[in-house]
């Protein structure tokens, strides 16, 4: 499959997973809908692809949110603020990156962030308990050279100008004015291989107010994805959605952990894909749908948090599934 646009760098996207994921969305979508768009990698997917007309980009990051606005809207003139940006970081990018991040603080200008995501550890985004950005630099590298930033940017300009539309709200809200056109996709800041609380956010969600807010969708009988809980070796993350929900529940296998490369160790993340029994009634989900053959990534499913299909990403299946 041919590349896809990513100028966003953002710890815990689903870009590598996005083409396994979007296997389970169904034909006909009018709008995909990203309550927690995080990167919106999903969205960029699915623009990609061809699997949706329109996009409902939102986080409640403000800042990211405002970014991603610009990225598709005016890519132009983002790309240029970035190119000058970088190159003031010479002679001393990490002075340079200290007193960004100080500016982004005070301002909260999402051309900085920009700058601060590329140019910070891993890509990952850290706030403190009062919601001032407390990442350092990667003192290794010096961000994603302008260039390809520019070709990134307007990649994905090119895919959602004119289609995204970009907010900041609490996830209910988004809620209420979803349709039966729309296919909800929900990475959520609680849970997953990050634990309880999701420093990317000012504040997590909770778990019994997102469960709340899941059984009002599944009694509108409306389309939706969710990527929520986790685990890594014989470590869970969070806990699973309740069978009261009726949901599908399929296990992908994310990668070897990073944290334990560097202990040494082998062990592999899994992370959990939870499908709306609406959804599975559109796709006419079935395992015999699935199981090929025993040596292929397919192991098993039930509903909600009980079995789940295992899906193993690395797998020659996949790969000639994403040509």
């Amino acid at each position: 499959m041919k590349a896809i646009p990513h100028p966003i760098q953002y710890q815990g996207s689903k870009r590598n997973l996005a083409p396994i994921i979007l296997r389970y969305f169904p034909k006909g979508i009018n709008r995909l809908v990203e309550p927690f768009a995080g990167s919106a990698a999903i969205s960029v997917a699915t623009a990609a692809k061809g699997l949706a007309k329109k996009f409902w980009v939102n986080d409640l990051n403000q800042p990211l949110a405002e970014l991603l606005n610009l990225v598709a809207e005016k890519p132009e003139e983002l790309g240029a603020f970035y190119e000058q940006l970088w190159n003031q970081q010479h002679p001393n990018s990490i002075d340079h990156f200290y007193r960004v991040r100080e500016e982004f603080n005070r301002t909260q200008d999402p051309r900085l962030f920009l700058y601060l995501l590329a140019r910070c550890v891993k890509g990952s985004v850290r706030y403190n308990s009062d919601g001032v950005l407390n990442q350092s630099p990667d003192k290794r590298r010096q961000g994603t050279r302008p260039e390809t930033m520019r070709k990134n940017i307007m990649g994905v300009a090119r895919l959602l100008r004119g289609k995204a539309g970009v907010t900041s709200l609490d996830y209910r809200e988004v809620f209420k004015t979803v349709g039966q056109t729309d296919l909800i996709y929900m990475d959520p800041p609680y849970q997953g291989v990050c634990g309880n609380r999701d420093a990317r956010y000012y504040s997590g969600i909770s778990h019994e107010g997102f469960i709340e807010a899941l059984e009002e969708l599944t009694a509108r009988k409306l389309l939706f994805i969710i990527s929520y809980d986790g685990r890594r070796g014989d470590k869970t993350f969070g806990e699973f959605l309740p069978d009261s929900l009726d949901m599908t529940r399929i296990e992908l296998e994310a990668g070897r952990s990073s944290q334990s490369t560097l202990l040494g160790l082998h062990e592999v993340t899994f992370e959990s894909l939870y499908l709306s029994r609406a959804l599975t009634e559109r796709l006419n989900f079935k395992p015999s749908n699935y199981q090929k053959s025993v040596d292929q990534p397919v192991v098993r499913m039930e509903r909600s948090g009980v079995k789940s299909i295992h899906t193993n990403t690395s797998h020659p299946f996949y790969r000639l599934l994403l040509q």
